[in-house]
């Protein structure tokens, strides 16, 4: 059965249709129950220098974007499908409409991949088998494994002992507050730009310094309920600062609600799991397939 997709503009400015596709992400995410409404909001929000549509079919939604940085490769960045509505053709249509609109915009692949710094994943969680058969289906690559570790915000999260310690070698830790511009541009000089957009972004952000020099800094709340990213800069390794700055941010996240911290695409394995005792806890798998 053949469905016409239809472009949807989702905008803040159209409330009526980022509801629709918020309730359709909501009923079909059902592994991201209370955060899944707000992923096609959080979409349509991306940094400067990026091109993005959504678009729809009764039932279902799909989200696309490339950045000029990078115009050859295009992002799957929502797929979602009303249960109501599943198995009827749907998310192959849909799917097929954002790999048109990619190659109209002059990208040469398309990936159901994470397209950072405003992303809702780092590809398809492999709990969502349906998603991956279909991409498997349409001809994607599976190119890539990553993960997600879970923090359980139960656990103590004290630094007092460490910031006395820090404080006698000189070394002071605070909220970034004012100083966030200051901060975003050390993650810029240190990392990317894209880390910089996340911690512009972030709901809470914390920064080490020493002598007025910024040594380290980690954000949480860039993605709903995600911590991340974190950095220490290369001479200042070995000090402790990491542990410091996680648990000071899953701290602000337990204060504002939360049972549980989301830690995305993930690196240093060992280090969460030891700092906070985080347990790696969603895979994804990422697909790429060339459009030419």
């Amino acid at each position: 059965m053949g469905h016409a997709v239809r472009a949807a503009e989702l905008e803040a400015a159209s409330g009526v249709a980022s509801g629709i596709a918020s309730g359709i992400a909501e009923a079909a995410l059902t592994l991201d129950a209370g955060v899944a409404a707000a992923l096609p909001g959080h979409l349509s929000r991306p940094p400067a220098g990026r091109r993005w549509t959504a678009l729809a079919t009764d039932g279902g939604v799909v989200m696309a974007s490339l950045s000029e940085k990078d115009p050859d490769v295009g992002h799957i960045d929502l797929l979602a499908v009303h249960p109501s509505a599943q198995g009827q053709g749907r998310g192959r249509a849909l799917v097929r409409a954002a790999e048109e609109w990619l190659a109209g915009q002059g990208a040469r692949q398309a990936r159901f991949a994470g397209n950072p710094p405003c992303y809702a994943w780092p590809g398809i969680d492999v709990r969502y088998t349906a998603a991956a058969c279909l991409a498997e289906s349409l001809g994607y690559e599976r190119y890539h494994v990553a993960w997600n570790m879970t923090a359980d915000l139960s656990v103590d999260l004290s630094v007092a002992d460490e910031l006395a310690r820090l404080e006698r070698a000189g070394v002071t830790v605070h909220a970034a507050d004012g100083d966030r511009g200051r901060v975003t541009a050390f993650v810029e000089e240190h990392w990317n730009e894209r880390w910089a957009w996340e911690a512009e972004h972030a709901a809470g952000l914390h920064h080490a310094e020493r002598d007025g020099r910024i040594l380290g800094f980690a954000a949480w709340g860039s993605r709903p309920s995600w911590f991340g990213p974190m950095g220490t800069a290369p001479d200042a390794r070995g000090l402790g600062l990491g542990g410091v700055l996680l648990r000071r941010c899953l701290a602000d996240q337990r204060a504002a609600g939360q049972a549980t911290a989301q830690i995305g695409w993930v690196g240093p394995l060992r280090f969460y799991s030891r700092a906070v005792g985080a347990r790696a806890e969603r895979v994804f798998w990422l697909y790429r397939r060339d459009l030419a």
